[in-house]
């Protein structure tokens, strides 16, 4: 990266990509366990299903910075652990394993065949596994195929040999799939097509003539190369093959799946085929053929059947029935093949069956769903068609066959799992004043899509809300004895009192447990074995378990102000700045250290830690004052309350707890001081255990309230709960087990408690004015929080409200029939009965008809309503294209909602017969839409904006101007700005950046003398552009269709010469250059985050943070860009990149830089996602590598997490 660039980058993922492309099941930890890896974009996931809760958690997701093209499992005969082969786009075959106990993956083989980057005749797009586990088959699209043997060697470690080659020029591939022969040579069949003769004759005869063949390539083991042992013309429209069980199990060979036909193929069987099902039902085309786009292969005892899902979505059981011998047995030979209709399931990428009863699907679009299966469909009344009524012959035509589809009777949806894709559009708001923004998203295709808030946060169960009789000002819960597993007390102190509950089957007032009721209370904790201290303003209370109450009283004019406890020590600080410190006695009394120590302030807060396992004290006391310090002091026997260390605060510190917390740093435990301050702001430092000294401080400004703390306990680790004007949670990611501070999506607590009774093991206890809350958190993992409310058709774009937290999409689906169409052939007088139900599209998609669009405007209320408040359907196969929110200046500043169609739109090749812009009138605060006028234009406009009090439009390769009239919009400027189509409006000014499909962008500026529109700075790279946004007035980011992120900036001199008054006739008259605008944009950063951005914006994520750059990508991913401030901090990260591109390169073998640079050489962005691996690494290689940056360990892992938690999440 050229270190003379001027402008600098940080790249962070947010949310990383949620569409699935691959999903496979194998016992990947070596146990009884199935786990389900899955493949979306450059990230490898390992899940674990739970059968008995019917959830799935992921394990571990590790980004291989490269393009993730194919898996595969395997396992080696008579071992119980599968291994993992990706096919990539690296150029190299990876063999990786998955190691539970250390949670990571390992990889074992890496062998290069070819050249990096998606190619056509380079292996990798297609992978195919022996059932035993001998062999692989990689292919690569057209000609190159190579075979790996699969062995193990003497110390049982997994071998791989050199490929074999099984190349055929001029041959493309369409599937492959490993054949089951049992132990005999491994057998791969492919589907091919030759197309030599159609290349040498131009009369396209050939092309007619074609034919698709299914190959069987034999690995013979003994000789060790690959044969071409068979070949047969099958259908030509086969896309799809399916491993029929062999050996033992069943007859083996493969299903071939076509347009409309299900073909059971094998080299020495007869060939036996059935037809598609189609549905019927008034709405249906009766001639519509469909495709298998799924499928999978279950095998059950005894038995073995196929799901087939077409691209509807229905789900279709295939069986083959086997010829019997005169005992009954079965025998190898076919009899038929027998297709029924099962249940529909949404479109799915992969299917998995669970040996638990399970489905997985992996869904093509929307949330991805987890099954259960009720039962298998064999008892059911759905007419089962078989191969005897079709010809086995491709070419001899049949009669259809239908099906009604009806609601699931097979299935039981378990879980939905979220899934962002594809993610249309996306705006960064704040709308129910909040600290920090949410995220307003549109997601989703046909009837499954959604517009999903993002928050971030953690999810809360709510257990128990119950109000008290005044207002309390704090909460513990403590056990009676040590012993005790669950909590037996509440205890309440208001102002003048304490309230004591008892938790049970019940939670009740009591009043014979020793507390003193009559005065507020300051601590409670369980003592020793038995005992319970209580203190309160005027002293300790210590009650034991005969219900003995010992007085420890404050002196005269004194009162306690601060106490901490654990269940060995207390101390407390009086009102006069001493601190009085006990310790108990063998005999279980506390005992009173003589001297006091007086501090040189008032003291606001102590602290003393858990007593450690096996030590009898806390070595540490932690002071907190009024003059903005904390005080370490020693509580060893030689030197008790000595100061150790100090650290001055930039606030007084409202809070302390000093916690051991499981750290990356180290690997184990490290005990670390956390301080709330009053002004907010909460800080957690590294206390040593040998000196006290404090270091390794980070901050982070939790809200305006100031801040106290809490120890909790959460899925089975210690956490801090930390309370300003909204709740907070701090604690170590279950993956990475770095330190992570995330808000709770709860009400704001005055103060908290950990509680544990029977029904609630792990939860937390909390006071909200008068309520009392019991709470608990069920998930760590997943930081932000999604909130969904459906809509009807593909959403496409959207636009907020300039004052109300409302927005409105617009929606539309091609080749969907339209509501009107519905209508009228669900009233026709000639359905027969059971054809005219209608099903909910939710879950079976719309009817289907091409050259047909069905489009809606929809007004969201996501804040109070969550749901959509008016829907306005488009009519005449019209489509919505674009949106906008616009003032006119001529009608007093009103904004209206002006809206762009196209009439009878065909996508490729693009034609339309018309374009129309709607303008809408807001009403009832903007919950309604009314109607005013619409334009007919020459072509669909794509782009719309508010420019100046008057409307811009992109029209074609036309930007126009125009104003409001009563019967319809006023032309008032056009020019032609752009070579193709604009796409994108940006505006600052007078200035307009226009973006079009394929030619980048354009500086235009607009003279308002002269009205002319004129173009003064265009672009040397034709970037295909998706979205831009203005960064500021020089500089303009966008994306582009090919997965880029780029920022350009026009010439300063260029810049300034086109706002200059009077300048229009010297800009209109300039040369041009190179048939272009007169000068051209600079390119400022360049990065490649493999994945389409569809949205960009400069925004900011947290209160206080600084402005970003925020993107969306088609596959669901939430990315950020941040400047840096400082030239020293990108070389600190230039060269911790270099180091961690050498020392924990890519797993699946691509060259990260190469990765990051796939069209444009990658300029002035550092990835962070890189970056964050840091603290993955082994801790021998951390410190050789910040021995390298001359830094310790904790100083790197701290300059990383303060990149992204200054600005995000």
């Amino acid at each position: 990266m050229a270190t003379t660039s001027s402008m600098f980058m940080y790249s962070l993922t947010i949310q990383p990509p949620s569409s699935i492309t691959q999903a496979i099941l194998g016992q990947f930890a070596g146990t009884k366990e199935q786990q389900i890896v899955t493949a979306s974009g450059s990230r490898l996931t390992i899940h674990r299903p739970d059968p008995t809760q019917g959830k799935i958690s992921t394990l571990l997701s590790q980004d291989v910075f490269g393009i993730i093209r194919t898996l595969a499992a395997f396992r080696l005969a008579g071992s119980n652990k599968d291994f993992i082969i990706i096919g990539s786009d690296s150029g190299r075959i990876t063999i990786v394993e998955y190691v539970p106990s250390q949670n990571r993956f390992n990889r074992l083989h890496l062998e290069t065949f070819g050249k990096s980057g998606i190619r056509r005749v380079i292996p990798g797009q297609y992978l195919a596994v022996d059932p035993k586990g001998r062999a692989c088959l990689i292919a690569s699209v057209e000609k190159n195929k190579l075979v790996y043997v699969l062995n193990r060697n003497a110390q049982a470690e997994l071998t791989i040999s050199s490929p074999l080659e099984a190349h055929k020029p001029q041959t493309l591939v369409f599937a492959l799939v490993g054949l089951d022969v049992g132990y005999e040579n491994p057998v791969f069949a492919v589907l091919e097509v030759d197309y030599t003769e159609c290349d040498q004759d131009p009369t396209g005869q050939a092309f007619e003539d074609l034919e698709k063949s299914l190959v069987y390539y034999e690995l013979d083991l003994g000789l060790n190369h690959v044969v071409r042992k068979w070949s047969d013309p099958v259908d030509r429209t086969a896309t799809m093959l399916l491993q029929v069980p062999g050996g033992a199990d069943g007859p083996s060979g493969v299903l071939v799946c076509g347009l409309d036909n299900i073909t059971y193929r094998h080299s020495n069987q007869d060939a036996f085929r059935v037809a598609i099902p189609r549905r019927r039902g008034a709405t249906e085309n009766p001639e519509r053929k469909r495709y298998i786009v799924a499928g999978l292969m279950h095998k059950i005892r005894e038995a073995f059947f196929f799901l087939l899902q077409s691209e509807d979505g229905d789900l279709f059981k295939v069986t083959l029935d086997m010829v019997e011998d005169m005992s009954g047995q079965p025998t190898g030979e076919v009899k038929k093949l027998k297709i029924k209709y099962f249940d529909t399931v949404p479109i799915a990428s992969n299917l998995c069956i669970l040996k638990s009863g399970f489905l997985f699907v992996a869904s093509e679009t929307g949330n991805h769903v987890f099954y259960q299966f009720e039962k298998l469909g064999d008892d059911d009344n759905e007419t089962e068609f078989d191969s005897d009524s079709f010809p086995a012959d491709p070419t001899e035509s049949y009669a259809p066959i239908y099906f009604h589809p009806r609601g699931a009777e097979n299935l039981n949806l378990v879980e939905s799992i979220d899934s962002m894709n594809p993610q249309l559009d996306c705006k960064v708001a704040n709308l129910t004043d909040e600290d920090a923004p949410q995220i307003y998203s549109i997601c989703g295709t046909g009837a499954r899509s959604t517009f999903r808030t993002l928050k971030h946060g953690l999810e809360v169960n709510d257990i128990v809300d119950s109000e008290l009789p005044s207002v309390p000002s704090a909460v513990w819960t403590t056990k009676v004895s040590r012993g005790d597993e669950y909590d037996a007390y509440i205890v309440l102190s208001f102002i003048d009192g304490t309230l004591v509950l008892s938790i049970g089957e019940t939670v009740e007032e009591v009043t014979d447990t020793g507390f003193l009721s009559s005065a507020a209370t300051l601590a409670v904790q369980q003592l020793g074995e038995d005992a319970l201290i209580q203190v309160h303003p005027k002293g300790i209370r210590h009650i034991r378990a005969d219900r003995r109450v010992n007085e420890w009283p404050a002196p005269q004019h004194r009162s306690i102000v601060a106490a901490t406890t654990n269940e060995r020590q207390v101390a407390v600080a009086l009102s006069s700045g001493e601190i009085v410190y006990f310790e108990m006695d063998t005999d279980g009394s506390l005992a009173e250290y003589d001297e006091k120590r007086e501090m040189s302030g008032t003291v606001t807060c102590l602290s003393l830690g858990e007593v450690p396992e096996g030590r009898t004290r806390s070595q540490f006391l932690a002071v907190g004052c009024d003059d903005s310090t904390v005080r370490i002091l020693s509580l060893d026997p030689d030197s008790t309350l000595e100061n150790k260390s100090v650290q001055a605060l930039t606030s007084a510190p409202s809070a302390l707890a000093i916690m051991a917390m499981a750290d990356s740093t180290s690997g184990g435990f490290t005990l670390y001081l956390h301080i709330g301050l009053y002004s907010g702001v909460y800080l957690r430092t590294v206390l040593d255990e040998v000196t006290g000294e404090l270091s390794d401080t980070r901050t982070r400004f939790l809200g305006p309230k100031p801040a106290k703390l809490f120890r909790v306990s959460v899925k089975g680790q210690i956490a801090v709960l930390a309370l300003s004007s909204r709740p907070w949670l701090g604690y170590s990611d279950p993956q990475t087990m770095g330190f992570m501070l995330t808000p709770l999506d709860y009400v704001g607590l005055e103060w908290g408690s950990n509680f544990s009774s029977e029904q609630c093991v792990e939860g937390m206890v909390g006071i909200q004015n008068k309520n009392l809350r019991i709470f608990s958190i069920e998930k760590l993992g997943n930081n932000l929080l999604q909130q969904s409310i459906p809509l009807t058709y593909t959403p496409r774009k959207f636009v907020r409200h300039p004052d109300q937290p409302l927005f409105y999409t617009i929606e539309s689906d091609n080749n969907t029939l339209s509501p009107s169409v519905r209508e009228r052939l669900l009233n026709d007088s000639s359905i027969v009965n059971g054809d005219g139900i209608v099903l909910p599209p939710e879950e079976f998609g719309f009817p289907r008809a091409p050259g047909h669009w069905a489009s809606c405007i929809h007004v969201v209320d996501p804040v109070t309503a969550k749901e959509v408040l008016q829907q306005i359907d488009l009519t005449d196969n019209e489509a919505a294209v674009s949106i906008a929110a616009v003032s006119f200046s001529s009608q007093d500043d009103e904004t209206f909602l002006v809206v762009g169609t196209g009439k009878d739109m065909v996508v490729s090749p693009r034609s339309f017969s018309g374009g129309f812009i709607y303008v809408y009138r807001f009403l009832e605060d903007g919950k309604e839409l009314e109607f005013i006028h619409k334009t007919k234009v020459d072509e669909p406009p794509l782009a719309l904006l508010g420019f100046q009090g008057r409307l811009l439009a992109g029209i074609g390769n036309e930007l126009r101007i125009f104003d409001l009239g009563l019967k319809q919009l006023l032309r008032k400027c056009q020019a032609q700005v752009v070579p193709n189509l604009i796409v994108g409006l940006q505006t600052q000014g007078s200035r307009i950046i226009v973006s079009d499909v394929q030619e980048s962008v354009v500086f235009v500026v607009y003279k308002y003398q002269e009205n002319r529109l004129i173009p003064f700075v265009d672009d040397v790279i034709a970037r295909w552009t998706t979205c831009t946004t203005m960064v500021d007035y020089e500089t303009v980011a966008g994306g582009d269709k090919f997965g880029n992120l780029w920022l350009l900036r026009c010439p300063q001199k260029a810049s300034e010469e086109a706002d200059e008054d009077g300048s229009g006739a010297h800009l209109i008259h300039e040369r041009q250059y190179l048939q272009g605008a007169p000068n051209r944009v600079a390119l400022m950063t360049h990065f490649f985050p493999q994945d389409i951005p569809t949205s960009i914006q400069k925004t900011q994520l947290v209160a206080g943070g600084r402005d970003i750059l925020v993107w969306t990508g088609l596959q669901g991913t939430l990315g950020i860009l941040v400047p840096f401030v400082s030239r020293e901090d990108v070389d600190f990260f230039q060269t911790l990149e270099q180091h961690l591109r050498s020392e924990d390169a890519p797993l699946a073998g691509r060259d990260h830089l190469i990765y990051r640079s796939y069209y444009v050489p990658v300029k002035g962005v550092i990835d962070g996602d890189l970056c964050e691996r840091y603290s993955m690494l082994p801790n021998d290689k951390k410190a050789m590598i910040a021995g390298e940056l001359d830094r310790s360990v904790r100083e790197i892992e701290r300059k990383i997490s303060d990149m992204r938690t200054r600005v995000a999440y």
